[in-house]
């Protein structure tokens, strides 16, 4: 019997109504899919259903890899390994349709590392994904709400974001302590070009470092009180971080990059 390993954040999917309500969140049919921390194979079991043309699944745990193996023999192409480890761009040479109940303990990090390293030319049509609850609201959290934040800003860059729904604790085995939340990203036909997305995190993260002072402060030590960039982006530096829109950040970005070209 597979037992799940806390120090893998692992909870697998039961819910049988929850996995039909993912597996219908995107079309399938005909379709390569990658599904991230497959687990027991539940997920992985209702997307075969659905004849893919190709299904890919990337799990660290090598006892849960070696199951799935005697599960499915040749229907799965499985990578034994740490999502954080693949250069997804590398290994689809066409887009894909992801699927993921992504570790809560990692589960920032993954998309992070998506977005971060994402090409103009997307390496998947959708992500399908699962977070804790709490993170899936900063997400999609809006400016002027105490939830907006870093990831709601680097999250909505290059992506559409809708929540699919949440799903409770008894839907899983062990059960979380927790909410979950399914969240479905779409690539954005347009979007702001910034040279390095490292420079995006770098502004948010000293903008919401201040998060309860006003903005002089953090556009100071980016900008040097530069009265050009405040004109022409219109910033009001008796706001706070969270009281910017999403645009807002990314034009900043941009100056930030102008001045140090």
């Amino acid at each position: 019997m597979i037992k799940a390993k806390k120090s893998l954040g692992q909870n697998f999917l039961t819910d049988r109504d929850v996995l039909e309500t993912i597996v219908n969140t995107a079309e399938i049919t005909n379709k390569t899919i990658l599904e991230i921390g497959p687990g027991t194979g539940n997920l992985t079991s209702f997307i075969l259903k659905k004849n893919p043309k190709k299904v890919f699944v990337i799990e660290k745990d090598n006892d849960l890899a070696e199951n799935l193996n005697n599960i499915f023999a040749n229907q799965l192409t499985i990578i034994n390994d740490d999502v954080l480890n693949i250069d997804e761009n590398l290994l689809f040479k066409d887009r894909v349709t992801v699927f993921g109940n992504l570790p809560y303990n990692i589960s920032t990090e993954i998309l992070s590392k998506w977005i971060v390293n994402l090409k103009d030319n997307f390496w998947f049509d959708h992500l399908i994904l699962m977070f804790q609850k709490e993170v899936a609201d900063r997400i999609v959290a809006k400016f002027n709400t105490s939830a907006y934040g870093r990831l709601s800003i680097l999250s909505n860059w290059k992506l559409n974001i809708k929540k699919i729904c949440d799903i409770k604790p008894e839907s899983f085995s062990p059960r979380p302590k927790i909410d979950s939340s399914l969240l479905f990203f779409s690539p954005k036909k347009d979007f702001y070009k910034i040279k390095d997305p490292k420079n995006l995190e770098k502004i948010t993260r000293v903008f919401f470092s201040h998060r309860r002072k006003m903005l002089k402060k953090p556009f100071n030590q980016l900008f040097n009180g530069d009265q050009k960039v405040i004109d022409k982006l219109k910033i009001n530096l008796n706001l706070r971080p969270q009281n910017l829109d999403f645009d807002t950040y990314y034009e900043l970005t941009r100056e930030y990059e102008s001045l140090r070209s």
